[in-house]
């Protein structure tokens, strides 16, 4: 399968607001966390259906993989997967299901 992975222009800013958020009590944890974060797109082109359902969402084509306390969501389509949503915590926006589309 030859999928290609993106990502939406609000995950790279949810990418970067964690990084601050981090940077507040550790500046090198906060460069671990966002490696840690980058590199769990790398394996999605071969296994995409890896990671959960997210719960709140309920849909099989939006998937999240966990990093630390972080989400990083997906949204699968046939030809491409989008990283919709990277959030801090438990949060999650409710327009990630929104991004992908």
């Amino acid at each position: 399968m030859d999928l290609k992975v993106g990502g939406s222009p609000e995950a790279t800013g949810d990418l970067e607001s964690v990084a601050e958020y981090v940077a507040r009590d550790s500046a090198s944890y906060a460069r671990a966390v966002v490696a840690d974060i980058l590199a769990l797109p790398r394996d999605i082109p071969e296994f995409p259906l890896i990671g959960r359902i997210v719960p709140e969402m309920g849909n099989a084509h939006m998937r999240e993989r966990l990093v630390c306390s972080d989400q990083l969501v997906c949204g699968i389509a046939p030809q491409r997967i989008l990283v919709v949503a990277v959030i801090h915590g438990k949060r999650l926006p409710e327009s990630a299901p929104e991004r992908f589309e």
